[in-house]
């Protein structure tokens, strides 16, 4: 449940405005007071959280209400450097120590002395900048690509990941005196699918700023459609729940989002070997079993097909004619008689549910389909494939 704005205290309500934060689930709320507690004290500290669910926001709370506030802040993306060019990016050079280096440069931690440096995506740091940066940390000194002069930075290092660094650091991948170096306070940015009715707050603020910035009709969401958006798993977190938002806002402009409308731009089961991606209902435990099984049908059947698939590629036009081919085909075909009964039992169990929410919605297959989380196109084709009246 959300808290209350009473609930919330003033200082954590001040910097969701001052940088336009949205939601008010205890754990976003629980993270940006970790934030704010820590901003004056010269701490390091390592954000983590999922790739999109707004890990950038907190170095900024942290630069912003600390001692440094006037001072520089830089934000390097690590994983966007290349490993030949990010000593040089970070500590600087001198001038001919590599090829192109035609002249000195600071880095950013002489550029930033006295602010904060936020590193983002620190675990793809390689083991030899590790080493650079610990030293850093430790001591305030490093030295310049290609020079032997110690300089001192006085700097506050504020790091993110999306990687459990406990397992990097098991792997080798990671050096494990770095982490507990940049670990002194941890904030966990919990992932969009943990924040309840966020997800529809953010919703209407990225349809509201789309609307605002293109000019279009303004798009609103109907009670389905929101129950639909809280119970998808959103992988992609805040950054593609505003990229779901502004496609619904470009095509669909001034128009109410219906339950439909939703999951059809929700991308439901992208690739057949990742698990499904709605999350289940909160509802009675029979209601949640039966999604779950669902979702696993659909799943499993996506898998026989790519296997079939497979097979078809590994046997050349030649080697189709073939008893081998012939007996994998027909133990894989959907009427082969598995148990003695004559249909694939994977058909059966599709069957049996497709009949059951039929059943339960007194025939009607726009709900039967809505329900089932598919298209009424798909409802259609697979009760033709099942034989269902």
């Amino acid at each position: 449940m959300p808290l209350k704005t009473k609930d919330i205290p003033e200082d954590v309500l001040r910097v969701k405005q001052r940088l336009s934060i949205i939601g008010d689930s205890p754990a976003l709320i629980e993270a940006i007071k970790r934030a704010v507690t820590v901003a004056p004290i010269d701490l390091s500290v390592l954000v983590t959280g999922p790739s999109g669910s707004g890990k950038e926001f907190f170095p900024k709370i942290i630069h912003q209400f600390g001692a440094r506030k006037h001072k520089k802040y830089i934000a390097v993306n690590c994983g966007a450097i290349p490993e030949g060019t990010i000593d040089s990016e970070l500590f600087g050079h001198e001038k001919g120590s590599f090829t192109g280096a035609v002249s000195a440069r600071k880095g950013y931690f002489e550029e930033a002395d006295g602010g904060t440096i936020f590193l983002d995506e620190v675990a793809e740091l390689p083991l030899t900048t590790q080493a650079r940066l610990l030293r850093v940390l430790e001591t305030g000194e490093f030295l310049k690509v290609g020079s032997s002069t110690v300089q001192k930075t006085d700097i506050r290092i504020v790091a993110a990941t999306n990687v459990d660094l406990v397992k990097a650091v098991a792997e080798g991948r990671f050096r494990e005196d770095l982490y507990y170096r940049l670990s002194t306070v941890v904030i966990s940015v919990p992932p969009l699918n943990e924040r309840g009715e966020d997800i529809v707050l953010l919703a209407r603020k990225f349809a509201a700023d789309f609307a605002e910035k293109y000019m279009t009709g303004p798009i609103t969401f109907s009670e389905d459609a929101k129950r639909a958006m809280m119970l998808y798993n959103w992988p992609g977190n805040v950054r593609q729940l505003k990229n779901v938002i502004d496609q619904l806002a470009l095509f669909e402009a001034g128009s109410e989002i219906s339950r439909h409308q939703m999951l059809d731009a929700l991308p439901v089961n992208r690739d057949p070997q990742s698990t499904p991606m709605i999350a289940p209902a909160p509802d009675s435990g029979a209601e949640m079993e039966r999604k779950m099984i669902w979702q696993t049908l659909l799943s499993l059947r996506d898998d026989l097909n790519h296997l079939k698939q497979r097979i078809d590629e590994q046997f050349g036009d030649a080697d189709r004619h073939s008893s081998g081919y012939q007996d994998v085909r027909a133990l894989m075909a959907p009427e082969h008689d598995h148990d003695g009964l004559g249909q694939n039992p994977l058909d059966r169990s599709e069957k049996k549910v497709i009949e059951e929410t039929l059943a339960r919605n007194d025939g009607n297959k726009k709900l039967t389909a809505e329900e089932l989380q598919i298209s009424l196109r798909t409802l259609y084709r697979k009760m033709q494939d099942l034989g269902i009246s």
